[in-house]
């Protein structure tokens, strides 16, 4: 066995009594040892410089500890509980190799202890933070790459968490973005159906200029008239196609023949009759009545509607009744039905169809059906619509070619397609003049016609109504007016007489011109006054029983 002993190998508890702290070794760890029991230790209070430790090998570490007088025993017992049993004990001391070049150390005056030190003993301070220096930590030079990584993951982890961060940032921009956009496309939308009058239960601007408050100049329309020709039983049956190109929508306006519309000779005649004598000077008649500016005639005879027909590949209608097949026409037969899939004949003796006794309403309602069928079925391309035109192999008036026409059927087509269309029937009254309704639905409304919208040039329109109940009144009154060089338009009687005239207009424009009126009546200025034309004229005269005939 080994001669010396680790004073840290065992404790005792029966010689706890007999040992006492008396001081630490080379490695910081307590040592015990006997110390006298008459006598309290004394400590010997020492500066041991603190060298750095280095590395040595098994013999020279057996140097270090060198055989310790045996401490005297004290009464106290020990702080910590090792083996008493050997009263001899290894106090291990290390003899520090000289430093090459040794730091000076400041001299520092020791207390000396009251108490004596145990012979054979030697007891060290206690260590303070001063004894120490920084090269004696090895572990402060050394580069710890451990902490690098730990870096390098913090830098990781914060950047991954601002670029998460950043993502839901940009998500919640694309999101704000989006219905920011989407609002605006709402807003935008139901902007332009309100000003377009497409939204129900409310009024658009476009809707407000309705009555006697409509001005035709704020919209742009293009229209013809169409007289369609009974080539194989007779008769005529007119209308006029209209495109609103301000409102962007289509109309179809059915002219009853009874229309009173004046004649070059300054009488008046149905629409009818003056479309089947040749149609000259038609087309003026009809823009002094209305009030409107048509562009064209287009003479349709039933021949070239059924080429038309078959032309755009056979259209479909609602038919309202059935039509017989006549064999001696050699009209097929149709069906009654909603969809009735009609050729170019069947649309032609639908359109035609009159029984004896039925109002012509009827009649005019089923031609409207059909050009309606019609225009759904043109080519919305102009030049194609032009192509098709021209493929009916008619001549057409030198006022309306194949191009100009084929681009406002087109133009109707693409309204009819979206339903932006109408057709609406003018009523007259038996006399054949305008009904108070017809003139401001109508008239006004679609056809945008009013006292401002005559020709450029023309003579005035002055309009004429019966109030006196003497029909021989009248014709001098006419007379009277057309002999002035004004352009008569018949307005057929009063409901009932009235013992004064009256004279209205409804521009200021017009004022000067219902006072030249009123004197080449031999009527009072006081007659004279602005308010409701009751005919669609500039100038509009109310004959009362006061008016003398020259």
């Amino acid at each position: 066995m080994n001669d010396r002993q680790d004073p840290y190998d065992r404790y005792d508890p029966h010689a706890a009594h007999e040992q006492q702290l008396i001081g630490y070794d080379a490695y910081g760890r307590p040592v015990y040892g006997q110390v006298p029991a008459q006598s309290a230790p004394q400590y010997e209070q020492y500066q041991q410089p603190y060298e750095p430790q280095q590395q040595y090998g098994y013999e020279q570490q057996q140097q270090y500890y060198a055989p310790q007088p045996a401490p005297q025993q004290y009464a106290q017992p020990p702080a910590y509980g090792y083996d008493t049993q050997q009263t001899q004990q290894w106090i291990p001391q290390q003899t520090a190799p000289e430093p090459p070049q040794p730091e000076p150390q400041p001299d520092r005056q020791q207390p000396q202890p009251d108490r004596q030190q145990p012979a054979g003993a030697h007891v060290p301070e206690p260590r303070r933070a001063s004894d120490y220096r920084t090269e004696q930590f090895s572990f402060i030079e050394e580069p710890d790459e451990d902490s690098e990584d730990v870096i390098d993951w913090l830098k990781f982890t914060e950047s991954r968490t601002e670029r998460r961060e950043e993502a839901r940032r940009r998500g919640r921009n694309r999101v704000v973005a989006l219905i920011v956009v989407l609002a605006l496309f709402v807003v935008g939308g139901l902007g332009y159906l309100w000003y377009a009058g497409k939204l129900p239960f409310l009024e658009g601007p476009g809707e407000k200029q309705t009555g006697a408050t409509a001005d035709a100049g704020a919209q742009k329309r293009d229209m013809i008239v169409v007289h369609l020709h009974n080539t194989k039983k007779g008769g005529t049956s007119s209308a006029l196609l209209v495109d609103n190109v301000t409102a962007k929508q289509g109309a179809t306006v059915l002219l009853p023949n009874a229309l009173a519309v004046p004649s070059q000779d300054g009488t008046s005649s149905g629409l009818g009759k003056a479309v089947e004598e040749g149609g000259l000077g038609t087309r003026e008649s009809l823009d002094s009545v209305l009030g409107t500016h048509i562009g064209g005639t287009w003479r349709l005879d039933t021949p070239f509607l059924e080429n038309l027909v078959e032309l755009v590949g056979g259209i479909e209608v609602d038919t309202d009744t059935a039509v017989p097949a006549d064999d001696a026409a050699k009209a097929p037969a149709v069906a009654q039905g909603q969809k009735q899939s009609l050729s170019g004949a069947m649309a032609v003796a639908y359109a035609t169809h009159h029984p004896q006794g039925e109002p012509e309403a009827k009649q005019l309602d089923r031609m409207g059906k059909v050009l309606y069928a019609v225009l759904r079925k043109v080519p919305a391309d102009p030049k194609a619509a032009a192509v098709t035109v021209e493929s009916m192999g008619q001549i057409l008036d030198p006022a309306l070619n194949a191009q100009t026409l084929g681009a406002l059927l087109s133009r109707l087509g693409a309204h009819a397609k979206v339903g932006a269309y109408r057709t609406d029937l003018l009523a007259v009254k038996p006399d054949g003049t305008l009904t108070d309704d017809a003139t401001q639905k109508v008239v006004k409304e679609v056809l945008g016609g009013s006292v401002a919208a005559a020709q450029p040039g023309a003579a005035p329109r002055v309009g004429l109504k019966d109030a006196t109940g003497d029909e021989k009144t009248q014709v001098a009154a006419k007379a009277a007016l057309l002999n002035g060089g004004y352009t008569f338009v018949e307005g057929g009687k009063a409901d009932k007489t009235a013992a004064t005239s009256q004279i209205t207009y409804q521009d200021d424009a017009q004022r000067d011109r219902a006072i030249e009126v009123a004197k080449t009546l031999g009527l009072p200025e006081t007659v004279v006054k602005k308010g409701e034309n009751a005919v669609n004229a500039e100038v509009v005269v109310i004959l009362g029983k006061d008016y003398k005939p020259s």
